[in-house]
């Protein structure tokens, strides 16, 4: 198989059930090369870090998509996404950020962490004797945590499952009419939510991150961030708060779980949670590639230049396993040194939740297994059929 196949093999079902093999040729031929439609992939982690930091790299933001989709506002959920700091290119991705950064703070997050064990435990407690992990468990811890951060009502909680489930398919380099629909649909549903929820901090604020980038808008003495700009940063908070840590968390458990003897260890040991944590996110990261565009010439080595325009992709997945940054990548060994993976990306767009996706796993892999010392896997479940957010659908275990 040649890199050009290996590459469109990434574009199938088959090939996305598991495409490290296709990985492992594709970053065999280059750390960078073009693909037959134009675009440039990258393949090694050395490259991939580099330019995930790199200034002469920017995300498709609105005035793109005003470019080749004039209509692209029409469907709410792609509005969410591009009009979020997620799609914004400095300034404006600059004073969003920052805006978040001074509400989504270190000290609250750190807070959260009785709040993640009280859920967790309570979770862990209610499993039946044969269950899915990520139902049971894997979808409800993460979205617990969120939206008791963003205040959103704990019976409001299960309404959010299918809507973030259709609204991320944007996120996805291929849909079909029907995702996009479905997308369109979410939008309009979350958009409504975080509407009357905005309206009800106003007139009675809380502790919470709503009420928080609430004051953020409404304070016109700052560069502050516009009616739109608050409501797709909202929609983008409660998505990315959960569905990667919910993949993050089935994945996590199914690499445990057919490793006894490493489940054994962190159940005995649960200080080691942090590098199992890392080594979980570098061998099968929850997020498979982030895409740029070239702002301005940009001179890579070898002599290569890519213009104004060209289109990146990274595969991020394809660089955790890096066999010259990771000796054996394809052996999961949490005690590799200096385990650095790109799965929250980098530089200005590196992941804002990412302390808070990193605690609930540290917090909730030991206690998992701690308190179910015969978990076990009851079949292979089924994986979500994407390319970008690589996670399970269903997990089937036994509590024992």
């Amino acid at each position: 198989m040649d890199h050009q196949t290996a590459l469109a093999s990434l574009f199938l079902p088959e090939g996305r059930l598991d495409p490290y093999p296709a990985y492992d040729v594709i970053r065999a031929h280059a750390p960078i090369f073009q693909a037959l439609d134009g675009r440039w992939f990258v393949t090694t982690h050395a490259l991939t870090s580099r330019l995930l930091r790199d200034p002469h790299l920017r995300v498709a933001d609105a005035a793109d998509y005003d470019g080749f989709w004039p209509d692209w506002r029409q469907n709410r959920g792609v509005a969410s996404i591009v009009l979020s700091m997620l799609q914004t290119n400095p300034p404006d991705h600059t004073r969003l950020r920052r805006a978040a950064a001074a509400t989504f703070t270190a000290r609250r997050v750190a807070a959260l962490r009785d709040v993640i064990a009280g859920q967790a435990e309570d979770l862990v407690k209610a499993m039946p004797s044969r269950t899915d992990f990520m139902s049971a468990f894997a979808y409800p811890l993460p979205i617990g945590v969120i939206c008791a951060l963003l205040g959103v009502p704990e019976a409001d909680r299960a309404w959010f499952r299918q809507r973030a489930a259709d609204l991320t398919v944007v996120l996805e380099p291929i849909s079909t009419e029907e995702e996009m629909r479905l997308a369109d649909v979410a939008g309009r549903d979350l958009e409504g939510y975080f509407t009357d929820l905005i309206a009800e901090r106003r007139r009675a604020p809380r502790e919470d991150l709503t009420s928080a980038l609430v004051a953020v808008h409404d304070d016109t003495t700052g560069p502050g961030m516009t009616g739109e700009e608050l409501l797709a940063n909202l929609v983008l908070l409660l998505i990315a708060g959960f569905e990667t840590t919910t993949n993050l968390l089935g994945t996590g458990i199914e690499i445990l779980l057919t490793r006894p003897e490493q489940a054994d260890r962190l159940r005995a040991d649960p200080h080691l949670a942090p590098a199992f944590v890392e080594e979980i996110l570098r061998y099968d990261s929850p997020v498979q590639l982030a895409s740029r565009f070239v702002a301005s010439p940009l001179d890579l080595d070898g002599g290569l230049r890519l213009d104004a325009g060209a289109q990146l992709t990274m595969l991020l997945g394809s660089a955790n396993r890096d066999p010259a940054r990771y000796p054996d990548p394809h052996r999961f060994d949490p005690d590799r040194p200096n385990i650095q993976p790109v799965s929250f990306g980098g530089g200005a767009h590196y992941c804002l939740g990412a302390p808070l996706a990193r605690l609930e796993a540290q917090v909730a892999f030991p206690l998992v297994l701690g308190m179910l010392p015969g978990l076990s896997l009851a079949g292979p479940g089924e994986r979500r059929d994407r390319l970008v957010l690589r996670g399970h659908a269903t997990l089937p275990v036994t509590t024992g």
